[in-house]
């Protein structure tokens, strides 16, 4: 079943499909800032019902990770320190995440910024197990349902290291999660046994006689989620280093986790990168890292790593020395299906934040943001989680820079800024990425063919494409390969010799060098969009000049963006939205997204229609004979 046509189902169903778990119900990354009283973290998994690990660590400072689980929530461990189970108390595990006390020195203290990765139990994806040590070699069930790919195992009661396996280092030899060396052979750990999928075994040196042990348990490649429950969510791996750039590791699906180890030589710490903290293409921005044992705050590295369509990059030598093996376990990228227009793209009036604030609210993490002051003739801000703080313009032919405040991404809720500016006179416009709706590519060209993987996981109707490192414009490609618009100018469509007809709900087959597609050595971005039932609706239509032209998308409440092009003639890109107004009668302030004209007030171009919007009388949005494409969104 296809993501539009399982939409269709959810929504049918209303709180229906809960036998189908996607990635989205088992794992959550989760940026906060600590409060130092009750803190809720509320991410959409059942720990409570099914259990799990929560794992936190401070970002900006040197406080030790801390690792809970529901057997006991009253005491921790941690991934950089040897000790038993420590104080260290979350409040409880909840059906929809977690909920930290009041006194979390060092995971919920007042102002301080943190990072929550929680691992709910699933088959197919993680477990967690306890144990007593017999001092003899024993067999320990598990519920993994597959062979693990990866398993860590401490002893709760004394101190000593967390022993850990990985598929590609084998049973024959250990790591140890809480220190910096390399892989060494030792068959007192896990007996020189591979696990199966349903027992793994342990030697002398994790089952001393009345110890109490945990292991955490992390599958590899068990292909049983999603709409079809047959998508795998964590690989466990290993690549060797080349010692250069473009190190690419195809894990089959594009990641928001992965954890490195240099598993040949020692000195080399575990590597934890993530998208909500930051995993930007490109170079000037940064990767930011932390390591699961060592309490350093984290820290950015420019362009260390690319995270892809199909797996991720080593950029530069860090974790990418020549000849050196590394292992690595990887998570992908959240991809539910959204239930509601409202989960997956927002629009707004900014606030006042002062500096260092949310400046536009969104609810969900955002992947594309872009924004205008209404009253100024100013550009268009365009940034992606992609890019990270790399601002490109609609408006302009401009390969992207880095403006003087950064815009982040970093918060589970909005973008946020460090400007001072008071945004109150802004409006803007926030993405989620979500199969069937809304996709987000960067890619590298090559002047020739050049299949480009995207997960839309649907036929993109609406392709936005931009040349990053060189000033080149703006082609939008809609409905077949000539079917092309400049999205910086008012010029109707041309044909640029490309033929995207081959585009495929994962590929888009580009044929040959062009430097608005696809130059040698140069890097691109790319925005996907797709009709999704209920929620968004890419079309066109002839206009009618005389009459109301009544757009029917297939919504139930009317359409809260719209953007509109005409294609056979010069036109602009008309931009109306329901925070600023979509009225009958009334006033519908629009704005162009190809010029930087502040918007224009007292018009009544566009009324709202329960099932979309209609245009009405008008040479320029409705003209007798005239084509237009657009996007609405409910």
């Amino acid at each position: 079943m296809d993501p539009i046509t399982q939409q269709t189902v959810l929504a049918a169903a209303g709180a229906g499909g809960e036998d189908k778990d996607y990635v989205d119900d088992v794992f959550s990354t989760d940026v906060f800032e600590g409060t130092g009283t009750t803190h809720r973290i509320t991410n959409g998994l059942d720990l409570a019902g099914e259990g799990g690990l929560v794992w936190i660590k401070r970002r900006d400072g040197t406080d030790f990770h801390r690792l809970w689980t529901d057997d006991n929530f009253y005491r921790s461990l941690s991934s950089s320190r040897t000790d038993a189970y420590m104080y260290g108390s979350l409040e409880t595990y909840n059906n929809d995440g977690y909920t930290m006390n009041s006194s979390g020195t060092g995971w919920n203290e007042s102002n301080a910024d943190y990072v929550s990765w929680s691992f709910r139990k699933a088959p197919g994806f993680f477990d967690v197990v306890t144990y007593t040590g017999n001092g003899s070699v024993q067999n320990i069930s598990h519920s993994l349902g597959s062979v693990p790919g990866m398993i860590i195992v401490k002893n709760t009661d004394a101190a000593g290291n967390f022993q850990v396996y990985h598929r590609n280092t084998g049973p024959t030899k250990k790591l140890e999660l809480n220190e910096d060396a390399a892989a060494a052979t030792n068959s007192g750990v896990w007996n020189n046994t591979t696990p199966t999928a349903s027992v793994f075994t342990v030697g002398t040196n994790i089952s001393a006689n009345g110890a109490n042990y945990i292991a955490y348990i992390f599958a590899h490649d068990d292909a049983v989620f999603g709409a079809d429950e047959d998508e795998s969510i964590i690989k466990c791996g290993s690549y060797t280093g080349t010692g250069s750039t473009n190190n690419t590791i195809n894990l089959g699906f594009e990641p928001q986790w992965v954890m490195i180890k240099n598993s040949s030589t020692s000195g080399r710490d575990w590597m934890m990168l993530d998208n909500m903290r930051g995993v930007a293409t490109g170079s000037g921005v940064s990767d930011y890292r932390l390591w699961a044992n060592s309490t350093s705050a984290e820290s950015g590295y420019d362009n260390a790593v690319d995270f892809t369509s199909t797996g991720f990059k080593m950029m530069t030598t860090v974790e990418n020395t020549s000849g050196n093996n590394y292992i690595y376990m990887a998570i992908r990228r959240p991809h539910k299906p959204p239930a509601a227009a409202t989960d997956v793209f927002s629009v707004g009036t900014g606030l006042n934040a002062g500096g260092n604030g949310k400046v536009f609210n969104s609810g969900f993490p955002v992947d594309l943001h872009f924004s205008k002051q209404k009253s100024s003739s100013n550009s268009w801000h365009v940034f992606d989680r992609l890019r990270g703080n790399q601002s490109l313009s609609f408006n302009t032919t401009s390969a992207e820079s880095q403006l003087n405040y950064q815009d982040q991404f970093d918060h589970m809720d909005g973008i946020y800024t460090t400007n001072t500016f008071n945004y109150t006179d802004w409006i803007g416009y926030e993405f989620k990425r979500a199969p069937g709706f809304f996709d987000v590519v960067a890619y590298t060209g090559n002047a020739s063919t050049n299949n480009v993987t995207h997960n839309l996981q649907a036929v993109p109707e609406l392709m936005i494409f931009k040349n990053r490192d060189q000033g080149i414009g703006w082609p939008v490609w809609f409905g077949d390969g000539s079917n092309i618009v400049p999205l910086q100018g008012s010029n109707a469509k041309y044909d640029e010799g490309l033929n995207l007809n081959g585009t495929t709900a994962t590929n888009i087959p580009i044929s040959s060098g062009n430097s608005s597609y696809n130059n040698n050595g140069i890097n691109y971005i790319a925005y996907l969009f797709a009709t999704l039932p209920g929620i968004s609706k890419v079309g066109s239509y002839t206009g009618n000049d005389t009459n109301v032209r009544h757009i029917d998308c297939g919504f139930t409440n009317g359409a809260r963006f719209v953007m509109v092009k005409r294609t056979d003639s010069t036109g602009d890109w008309y931009v109306w939205d329901s925070t600023r107004g979509i009225n009958d009668p009334g006033n519908d302030p629009y704005l162009l997204l190809n010029t930087t004209d502040a918007q224009v007030t007292g018009t009544d171009y566009i009324q709202s229609l329960s099932s979309g919007f209609s245009m009405k009388n008008g040479s320029i949005w409705n003209a007798s004979g005239g084509t237009y494409i657009f996007l609405a969104i409910a």
